[in-house]
C-alpha cells in the first residue's frame, strides 16, 4: 500500500525566511510513514530544496511549451532544474483568475511529465453545482478531459477540491467526500487499468486542518490532502501530517 500524501500548497505566500518552517517540518516529521511535499512560490523552490531533507518541493503552475516568448511564465523544466519534483495543475484559483480550460491543464500535464515532474491535477465542483446536484458529473468531466493518456502512480496525482471549500472553512461531509473520491478511483481504473487506476494516490482538499485530518484521511479512497494556509504554519502542517500517517 502506498503510503498516504500530505501536500501543502503555500499559494502566493512566503519570503525567504519562512524558509525556516521547512526546516522544521523536515525535523518534525517520519518520512517512513507520510510522504510529504511543500509547494511554494517559484522563488523559493531552489532554496527550499536544498534544506527539505526528506520532504519534496514541487511548483504550482508550469506553461505548456518548453520554452519560448512566454514573459512572465515558468516551464516544467525550470521547475524541475531548480529542484522541483512536482507541479500542482488545474487549481481552481488558476481555472477561475487565468481561465484556464481542461484542455489547457491536460497540456500544462504532458509537460510536466515530460519535465520528469509529478503533476497534481485539481478538479472540483462549485457550490451551485453541488446544489444542484451535479458534482459527479462535473468531476468525471473534468477528470476525463484534464487527465492525458499513459498516466501512472509515479506521474500523476489527483486533488479533489471542492471550489466551496477552499479557504473557507467549510467542508463537505465524509460520506461527500468518500462518495467522489470512490468515483474517482473507479474511473481510473476503468481507464488505466486496476493496477495503474489503484496506484495514483487521490488526495483531498479544502479547508483540511489538524482538526479534520484524521477523520478525513480515513475515508474510503484518500490517500492524503492537498493543504493550503494550514501549510504555511509548522506546528499545524506537522500535526496533520501525524494525523494522516
Amino acid at each position: 500500500m502506498r503510503k498516504k500524501l500530505a501536500a501543502g500548497n503555500w499559494k502566493m505566500n512566503g519570503l525567504h525566511g519562512n524558509l525556516q518552517e521547512i526546516k522544521n517540518i523536515s525535523e518534525a516529521v517520519n518520512a517512513d510513514t507520510c510522504d510529504v511535499l511543500i509547494c511554494t512560490p517559484s522563488t523559493l523552490i531552489h532554496s527550499a530544496s536544498d534544506i527539505s531533507n526528506d520532504i519534496a518541493i514541487g511548483g504550482q503552475d508550469c506553461h505548456y511549451n518548453a520554452s519560448g516568448a512566454h514573459t512572465g511564465e515558468i516551464s516544467a523544466e525550470m521547475l524541475a532544474d531548480s529542484g522541483a519534483s512536482y507541479v500542482i495543475l488545474g487549481h481552481s484559483e488558476r481555472r477561475q483568475d487565468f481561465s484556464e480550460t481542461d484542455a489547457m491543464v491536460r497540456d500544462k500535464t504532458k509537460a510536466a511529465w515530460a519535465a520528469g515532474l509529478t503533476a497534481i491535477v485539481c478538479i472540483g465542483e462549485s457550490l451551485a453545482q453541488r446544489e444542484a446536484s451535479n458534482t459527479i458529473d462535473i468531476i468525471g468531466g473534468q477528470l476525463a478531459a484534464s487527465v492525458p493518456d499513459k498516466a501512472t502512480g509515479d506521474n500523476l496525482v489527483i486533488a479533489y477540491e471542492p471550489i466551496w471549500a477552499i479557504g473557507s472553512g467549510l467542508t463537505p461531509t465524509l460520506d461527500q467526500i468518500g462518495e467522489v473520491h470512490d468515483y474517482i478511483r473507479t474511473r481510473l481504473e476503468r481507464r488505466f487499468g486496476t493496477g495503474v487506476g489503484r496506484s495514483v494516490r487521490i488526495l483531498y482538499g479544502g479547508s483540511m486542518n489538524p482538526k479534520n485530518a484524521a477523520d478525513i484521511g480515513q475515508v474510503s479512497n484518500v490517500d492524503g490532502g492537498l493543504i493550503g494556509g494550514a501549510s504555511l504554519k509548522s506546528d499545524d502542517f506537522t500535526l496533520i501530517i501525524k494525523a494522516l500517517s
